[in-house]
């Protein structure tokens, strides 16, 4: 039997996996369904620049725009996606327009993320439960960086090795992180903080969101999820 992903909500249905080599999805032109793409780092302009389906490129994290025969118009999905080819239109799932980090012009996506943690954790032989991350803010006497706060069911055996890995990584996947880490100018070596088991079961119960249809956010532009869970894990600031 052959899995192949596909891409859909109750809003239309919107890609299909057509080639069991590739994880990339076909995107579905013709199943009343109309497209607009806004560069992801532009969702939160007043005036964001808006591309039609002849109009984007590959490599650029666009973030979902539709208008359906049902009725939907305009309607920002929540999902961001990058083009991997333009003839047929093919794309993979980068995560969502709220959840990235780019409070110093890195622009971390959770794909960056997901790839990044897999590379540390195939080197570690580490195993992650849960995680979310967010910035560290500059301040007076310290300089900006990353917090990751990770749940594991396996941890490494040196958690500042898992994070010097997962900041090579970070660099490799993405060339605006390592730019602004380059000699540790904007960026120093992100902070990895191991938590407890049910940490994060938690933090959701807590927050009413215990439940198949509620996610822990991966990625934050602010320290409000971080923060939360200093609370849980008794960490004081």
């Amino acid at each position: 039997m052959n899995y192949m992903e596909s891409y859909n909500a109750s809003e239309g249905f919107f890609g299909l996996q057509d080639d069991l080599s590739i994880n990339d999805m076909l995107l579905m032109l013709d199943l009343g369904v109309f497209y607009e793409f806004i560069p992801a780092d532009k969702t939160d302009s007043d005036s964001p620049p808006v591309f039609t389906i002849g109009e984007v490129a590959t490599g650029v994290n666009y973030a979902i725009v539709i208008s359906t025969n049902s009725g939907l118009w305009r309607y920002m999905i929540g999902d961001t996606i990058v083009f991997t080819n333009l003839n047929p239109h093919k794309f993979r799932i980068s995560g969502r327009t709220k959840q990235f980090i780019n409070a110093f012009g890195e622009e971390v996506i959770s794909d960056n993320a997901e790839k990044a943690l897999e590379s540390a954790c195939k080197a570690t032989g580490a195993l992650i439960a849960e995680y979310t991350a967010g910035p560290v803010f500059i301040e007076a006497d310290s300089k900006g960086s990353h917090e990751w706060i990770i749940e594991f069911e396996k941890e490494p055996a040196s958690l500042t090795h898992f994070t010097e890995l997962l900041d090579e990584a970070l660099k490799s996947l993405n060339s605006d992180y390592e730019a602004k880490r380059f000699k540790d100018l904007n960026l120093v070596k992100p902070v990895v903080r191991a938590a407890p088991g049910g940490t994060f079961y938690k933090w959701l119960r807590e927050k009413n969101k215990l439940g198949g249809q509620n996610k822990v956010p991966r990625l934050s532009n602010t320290r409000e999820y971080i923060e939360d869970l200093y609370v849980i894990m008794g960490i004081k600031r």
